[in-house]
């Protein structure tokens, strides 16, 4: 009979779940055992059966070799492929490519997806990222020889193309409809263009437009709620962007950061994030309505600071208003040939909606209330899910200037849009506002709408 293995821990399994970001709990529910079970694993106190031997290679994207050799007990460093705190310094073009090409194909592949989207949010990540983005070296110039056909200028304007169509349907849809051909379109034309021939002023614009298209990507999965994986998406978009030499493009990805820190309440992230796109932004001569756009996500940030902070700061409070007057001077001066197309979306109503969520944190409900029914009437019919938040942010308003009936029937009509959406992030804000109604719990008036929510929503 074959001896009892004693074993004595199992540093590699546990340097592979660290570098993920994940705590035990949250490792053990992806694998599919209790967090009691995976912390006796990494101690080395019971044996790993084949099942979640296979699930714990998928989970880390390695060989299942490595995970034997894990379990084994050897201290062999992990080789870990899908982490959000990978190093995204300027590196090499080749790097560069072979790491996005392998997180869209480990996106299309369905046995991989459901530990993708499991990733936790890595706030540390933020500076490695931004201390990258600030001090290293730039890297090699988008060339590349291959036996591959060359690619052209139309194969880069058929990418920008496709993501302003997506970006149309993700604002009129949710991401859910959009993201699966988002993803799909990296992986089946834009890696081959990637592994293609170019140079000159080709390579740049390729790089530039992957990045769009990866930028893509990584929001609509914030839509829909994988907060991890649309940081390693935004990281990779950022990684792209410099390789494209874009600085425009670079800061599009780093206000996306910052608005998914704002979301995820993340105050001291947000405004270093806010503030890194401002000033790249400002280096790089970017025009008075995109700057506009760049100054009110930094006062938002700030101002959720404002709002989480232990004391009431006057201080911080008055810097927020000087930034919301920046941000009507430069708003004022008009659309600009150098706005990005990206930005097409941004005018009255988009900037009354941001600015309304300030005056919501900073306890000015009455202006957040005016900023939020003025952004939903401003939305044209492709915006529905910004006319359903809008909804949302005014009943919020009015809740916190007290008149319940005006919220909920703000918040009422945002049901039965919420309906209509593939959005989880649209779904959340009606269930933080129906959270909020716990003081008037009691009431005839909530218990209907409760129970309406609940009835539409399951419908």
């Amino acid at each position: 009979m074959r001896a009892m293995r004693r074993y004595t821990g199992r540093p590699g399994l546990v340097r592979a779940r660290k570098r993920l970001g994940m705590s035990q709990e949250a490792a053990a529910e992806v694998v599919g055992v209790t967090p009691r079970t995976w912390g006796r694993w990494e101690r080395g106190d019971q044996g790993v059966r084949p099942v979640y031997r296979r699930r714990l290679a998928v989970m880390f994207d390695v060989d299942p070799a490595e995970v034997e050799r894990w379990l084994e007990g050897e201290t062999l460093t992990p080789a870990t492929k899908l982490s959000p705190m990978t190093d995204f310094g300027r590196g090499s073009l080749v790097a560069t490519v072979r790491t996005a090409e392998h997180l869209w194909r480990c996106d299309m592949d369905l046995s991989r997806r459901h530990v993708l989207t499991a990733l936790p949010f890595v706030p540390t990540a933020l500076g490695e990222w931004l201390s990258g983005w600030a001090y290293d070296t730039p890297g090699s110039p988008a060339v590349h020889e291959s036996a591959a056909p060359s690619v052209g200028f139309g194969d880069v304007t058929r990418i920008n193309e496709a993501r302003h169509a997506f970006e149309q349907m993700d604002n009129q849809f949710g991401a859910a409809l959009v993201r699966p051909a988002v993803v799909d379109y990296l992986n089946t034309d834009v890696g081959p263009l990637l592994r293609g021939q170019y140079g000159g002023k080709v390579g740049p614009s390729l790089m530039t437009a992957a990045a769009g298209m990866t930028e893509m990507a990584g929001w609509t999965a914030f839509d829909l709620g994988h907060q991890g994986l649309a940081q390693y998406y935004l990281g990779q978009a950022l990684k792209l962007s410099q390789a494209g030499d874009d600085p425009m493009m670079v800061v599009r990805a780093l206000s996306t950061l910052t608005v998914q820190a704002i979301h995820l309440e993340q105050p001291r992230w947000a405004v270093r994030l806010a503030r890194a796109s401002v000033d790249a932004a400002t280096q790089a001569h970017a025009s008075p309505r995109y700057m506009a756009l760049l100054l009110g996500r930094q006062a938002w940030a700030q101002a959720l600071q404002v709002n989480l902070a232990d004391t009431r700061d006057g201080h911080g409070a008055t810097e927020v208003e000087h930034l919301l007057t920046r941000v009507e001077d430069a708003y004022q001066a008009g659309p600009s040939e150098r706005d990005p197309r990206w930005a097409y979306w941004y005018g009255t109503a988009a900037l009354a909606a941001e600015t309304g969520r300030v005056w919501h944190l900073l306890g000015e409900h009455r202006r957040a209330a005016s900023c939020a029914e003025t952004a939903a009437r401003e939305y044209g019919q492709a915006f529905p899910r910004g006319i359903q938040i809008s909804h949302v942010n005014a009943a919020e308003a009015y809740l916190g200037m007290g008149e319940l009936e005006r919220a909920l029937d703000l918040a009422g009509a945002s049901v039965s849009m919420a309906r209509t959406l593939t959005s989880s992030r649209s779904l959340e804000r009606l269930q933080r506002f129906s959270k909020r109604l716990d003081p008037y719990a009691g009431t005839v008036q909530v218990r209907e709408f409760r129970d309406r929510m609940r009835h539409e929503l399951a419908a």
